[in-house]
């Protein structure tokens, strides 16, 4: 069977679409299909050379009349170059706006070649961006004209549709972890951690959705259940308020930025603790990954985190605006060894056992290739 033609349109940064879309990209490749990432930049997690991988950079040219460079059409004929030039067999596209609808733009252009669209929403582009009254209608327009549309967990799926009204079905595939790569042991050595200390580890990109300042006061209040170090990875416009929210409580000598770093599997196989205590999640990547490599995660109770941490059992879930609820799990973990390595053995199970990146792939695969001879 000829090798088959997947291109990817996604965001390159450090939030969960692109990461998964490059992952999801990556796997593929490594299964033989040809694999053509098309963005602005470099995805984030794609460094260095990988057979069957290609990047394509959206260029944008500006002119004295546009207030600003018209990224999205650019982006819309980039696709169609790619899909000629390659001969693409499908398109996926990560985050509904605007790429959704560049694929219906890139589509229609390609006629009467036929390029099956499939959409992953994400989160914020249905929770946030695609609810402002300037994108809404497109928003639903560009889900209703996908070949194939997922979300990544069940209550994603049900706000788009309680919010956009589609009619177009919508299939949950949830996002998924490297389960050898992100696991218990990742790191030969510890590059923050000092003698005797434990770890609280939070990693996000610094956005107000991600609640940083409840990172920051949740610790304060815990601090000193036992010996420890609260790590910060990301950067974004919350950094600085964090920076200085640390210093008014008296703990900016135990709290550490780290800034936007590579190798994110090292990092959190040295942590004790993940906190994740976001206004929302939509499914909680960041979680998932610390959840397989053994740590045990305090993350919010709003979106889907729920499907994918068991209360209790292989994490705790808090309400976002709970700070002592949070504060005192994560006291309780601090304190007890065993309770805090059994929790972090129950995540590791679950991540393996429901979120590997095989049993995921191969869903999204068989889907692809239903398209494929479809068309």
């Amino acid at each position: 069977m000829a090798k088959r033609k997947l291109g990817i349109v996604c965001y390159p940064s450090s939030g969960g679409s692109g990461i998964v879309a490059t992952e999801l990209g990556l796997a593929l490749a490594r299964r033989d299909w040809e694999v053509h990432f098309i963005t602005y930049a470099l995805p984030v997690r794609l460094k260095g050379y990988e057979e069957n991988v290609f990047f394509h950079e959206v260029q944008t040219d500006n002119y004295p009349v546009f207030h600003h460079p018209p990224y999205t059409l650019s982006l819309a004929v980039k696709i169609t170059e790619v899909a000629e030039t390659h001969g693409l067999d499908l398109l996926h596209v990560h985050y509904a706006i605007p790429h959704a609808t560049c694929a219906y733009l890139a589509r229609e252009m390609l006629k009467p070649k036929r390029l099956p669209v499939v959409t992953t929403l994400h989160g914020t582009d249905i929770t946030l961006v695609g609810m402002q009254p300037s994108f809404h209608k497109v928003v639903r327009f560009s889900i209703d004209e996908s070949d194939r549309v997922t979300a990544v967990s069940d209550f994603l799926r049900r706000r788009t549709i309680e919010s956009f009204q589609t009619q177009r079905p919508i299939q949950v595939i949830p996002n998924f972890v490297d389960v050898d790569r992100f696991r218990p042991g990742a790191a030969s050595h510890c590059r923050f951690r000092r003698a005797g200390e434990k770890v609280v580890l939070h990693a996000s990109n610094f956005r107000a959705v991600k609640n940083v300042p409840a990172v920051i006061r949740a610790f304060a209040e815990a601090k000193d259940a036992a010996a420890s170090r609260l790590v910060m990875v990301g950067d974004g416009p919350e950094r600085w308020p964090a920076q200085t929210l640390a210093r008014d409580l008296g703990v900016e000598d135990r709290v550490q930025f780290l800034g936007l770093q590579d190798g994110m599997e090292e990092i959190l196989s040295q942590a004790d603790i993940f906190l994740l205590p976001s206004e929302h999640e939509s499914f909680g990547l960041a979680a998932l990954e610390a959840m397989a490599s053994g740590v045990a995660v305090i993350a919010t109770t709003q979106g889907g985190t729920s499907e994918v941490i068991e209360d209790g059992v292989s994490g705790y879930l808090r309400d976002p605006h709970d700070i002592h609820g949070m504060a005192e799990s994560l006291r309780e973990l601090l304190r007890n060894d065993d309770l805090r390595a059994s929790v972090g053995a129950a995540a590791r199970r679950r991540a393996v056992e429901e979120y590997s990146l095989d049993r995921v792939v191969a869903v999204y695969q068989a889907m692809y290739d239903e398209l494929v001879e479809a068309r």
